[in-house]
């Protein structure tokens, strides 16, 4: 028998479940991985192999006292840097690759990018600065679904109580409006809504204050609403060519448009909360805990591919048909990244990174690198 607070919990979990279906996913079943010879990777070992120990070091911080990564990590530990004929020879011996696939058997998808950003800000609101940028509300509500279905392990469930009931967070359009319901959380005031709204998208940025400090802010949690792109909302209404389709060319809409902005970015309920990270981080963590390594960290679907593994990456330059290949690690995730062969490639920081970001939207090959103690499970891992 259930006791009654459980069974109370588990009928707020299935309503939660069917009023926010956008913020639970149960997992796909995807196509199992398939090992193949060094010789099937195109254009192994790609650019500069050597360049991705740094970030694989990275991984280990996190992984390196873990089954199966214990033996790799130490053997990582004990190469010189600059030795590309190292690196090589350490992932060719110590790791198997296995070519991700599609459920329908296909291996090309979607890469796009992702960069940090910076934002002119202040701590104080004032008449240039009067966007915020919020901490998390004392009144998110997160479920974990572990708690009683184990087999959706990392899914959560958000939403706040109103009386006695558990009814969904608040949208954009609510959390943006004259009433402000999460008004005292405030960490930053910015100048520029559109630059705010991408700071949402990417997860992460810095906050250049008046006085000269840069101070770096991360995702620390969401509103539980799903994401609704508003470059595919700028298409739909013939705003704009697939062709035309960036991050740049959307910024560029906006200042043509101001009066419509406020509408276009509120079709997006999804909302994120940061927090501020101390002063040594010079580069955001990602979800694996590390921080990202520009050119080298991979945002993934962790039901795919394993956060830390190191990932072979076959695909072009932004906005170019010339091939962009190399060892890339699976080092953190993002709400867009779902499925296989889907992947974001985080550029770094500042104006270069994000010219490549807002432009990166190719067709990619993926094989995740596994060490050779790895136990591969038969449907998924």
């Amino acid at each position: 028998m259930l006791s009654k607070s459980l069974h109370v919990l588990l009928v707020l979990t299935a309503l939660l479940l069917s009023v926010l279906g956008g913020c639970a996913r149960i997992p796909e079943k995807v196509a199992p991985l398939e090992a193949v010879s060094w010789a099937a990777l195109e254009g192994w070992p790609g650019s500069g192999a050597e360049a991705s120990l740094g970030a694989i070091l990275e991984s280990c911080k996190a992984l390196g006292r873990k089954e199966p990564w214990a033996a790799a990590c130490l053997a990582a530990r004990e190469i010189s840097p600059g030795d590309e004929e190292a690196v090589r020879r350490f992932l060719e011996e110590g790791f198997i690759p296995y070519r991700v696939s599609r459920p329908d058997g296909s291996t090309t998808g979607l890469i796009t990018g992702y960069y940090v950003p910076d934002l002119d800000g202040s701590r104080q609101r004032s008449d240039r600065f009067s966007y915020p940028v919020y901490g998390v509300p004392d009144d998110l509500l997160v479920i974990d679904l572990a708690m009683i279905y184990p087999e959706l392990k990392g899914y959560r469930l958000r939403g706040r109580l109103e009386g006695r009931r558990v009814v969904p967070y608040w949208e954009r359009s609510q959390i943006d409006g004259e009433q402000a319901p999460v008004k005292g959380k405030e960490l930053f005031w910015v100048e520029d809504p559109v630059e705010l709204f991408f700071l949402h998208i990417q997860g992460s940025g810095r906050v250049n204050l008046e006085g000269g400090d840069r101070v770096m802010v991360n995702y620390s949690d969401q509103n539980g609403h799903p994401y609704r792109s508003i470059g595919k909302l700028l298409l739909d209404r013939g705003e704009m060519t697939r062709d035309q389709m960036s991050m740049q060319n959307i910024m560029a809409w906006t200042q043509e448009n101001p009066e419509q902005v406020g509408a276009l970015l509120g079709e997006n309920p999804s909302y994120v909360f940061f927090r501020e990270l101390p002063a040594e981080f010079q580069s955001p963590p990602g979800a694996l805990g590390v921080p990202l390594t520009a050119g080298r960290s991979l945002a993934v679907d962790p039901d795919v591919i394993p956060l830390g593994a190191p990932v072979f990456l076959d695909t072009t330059w932004p906005g170019s048909t010339d091939p962009l290949r190399r060892v890339m690690v699976a080092q953190d995730t993002g709400g867009a990244i779902r499925g296989a062969v889907r992947a974001d490639f985080f550029w770094g920081l500042g104006d270069e990174a994000a010219f490549f970001a807002g432009r990166m939207k190719q067709e990619g090959r993926l094989w995740v690198l596994l060490p050779k103690a790895f136990a591969l499970r038969q449907e998924g891992h």
